[in-house]
């Protein structure tokens, strides 16, 4: 992508957020610990990310503001409908990759 500029480059690179976001809604069965288990980010790790963007661009974007734009609703109300508890078997894969990142960072 080095050959474009650079404002088309930040549209593409919204544009695919917003897909992300949209894949995302569309697949509310894979739940966050799935994500965090898988690739260690989550729907709450775009809000923050959303959060450090703005205020790095000294624009105001508060985490329930950024959360509620990642989920489509507040966040208490995707919670209450869509998250499950988490299976034992989740808990324990996401401690072991956990364990592993803490692992790497000490070596």
């Amino acid at each position: 992508m080095q050959h474009l500029d650079e404002a088309t480059r930040i549209e593409l690179e919204a544009a695919a957020f917003r897909r992300l976001l949209h894949h995302l809604d569309e697949h509310k069965e894979v739940q966050n610990i799935d994500l965090m288990i898988l690739a260690d980010f989550c729907r709450n790790c775009l809000s923050k990310w959303l959060v450090g963007a703005a205020e790095a661009r000294g624009a105001e974007l508060d985490y329930d503001q950024a959360r509620e734009h990642v989920y489509g609703m507040p966040y208490a109300e995707w919670k209450a409908t869509y998250q499950q508890e988490a299976t034992p078997e989740q808990q324990a894969a996401f401690e072991a990759r956990q364990a592993a990142k803490q692992e790497r960072k000490d070596a």
